[in-house]
């Protein structure tokens, strides 16, 4: 039984490319979603050279994205049920509370933010430095306002817990 289309987003940071697959896609696959996997442009080739995309790949039947598509394509699929962005490097946590979506990625987020009823689960992963920047809790605070769940030090599989609650 499906319970619906879970957008999974990384970027960059955190050693993703080593837990992404087996701590967080094959649990959530294992609770009855069906994946749409996207990447910053930055991270994807991490994914290749760690031989995780066509693993990952085999986890859905829908096509694992960070790149642009043409203006005349349609979109892949609709927008998902519910997202997971983990982990979410600095630079895409400011980029997403400023509604800026110069990727594949952050585009995807910023529409789902808009969604009525999309559930948003961001999990930080910024170091002490670039989290006393002046302007991180400004960025959290605006995500946490527009109704997006902001999580620190939380394992991956207990990501998908909060999109229960």
């Amino acid at each position: 039984m499906t319970r619906g289309l879970l957008g999974l987003v990384a970027s960059g940071c955190g050693g993703v490319e080593k837990w992404f697959r087996t701590d967080l896609a094959e649990p959530a696959v294992q609770r009855g979603w069906q994946l749409a996997i996207t990447f910053t442009p930055a991270v994807a080739p991490w994914f290749e050279a760690a031989g995780e995309l066509d693993q990952l790949q085999a986890l859905t039947d829908l096509p694992i994205r960070w790149e642009p598509r043409m203006p005349s394509e349609p979109k892949p699929y609709r927008t998902p049920d519910a997202f997971i962005f983990a982990p979410a490097s600095a630079n895409s946590v400011a980029k997403l509370a400023l509604g800026i979506g110069d990727n594949q990625a952050l585009t995807a987020l910023n529409e789902a933010i808009g969604v009525e009823g999309c559930k948003v689960v961001v999990q930080p992963h910024a170091n002490a430095d670039k989290r006393r920047h002046p302007m991180w809790e400004t960025h959290v605070t605006t995500l946490t306002g527009a109704g997006v769940v902001v999580v620190s030090d939380v394992p991956p599989r207990s990501l998908l817990d909060l999109l229960d609650t």
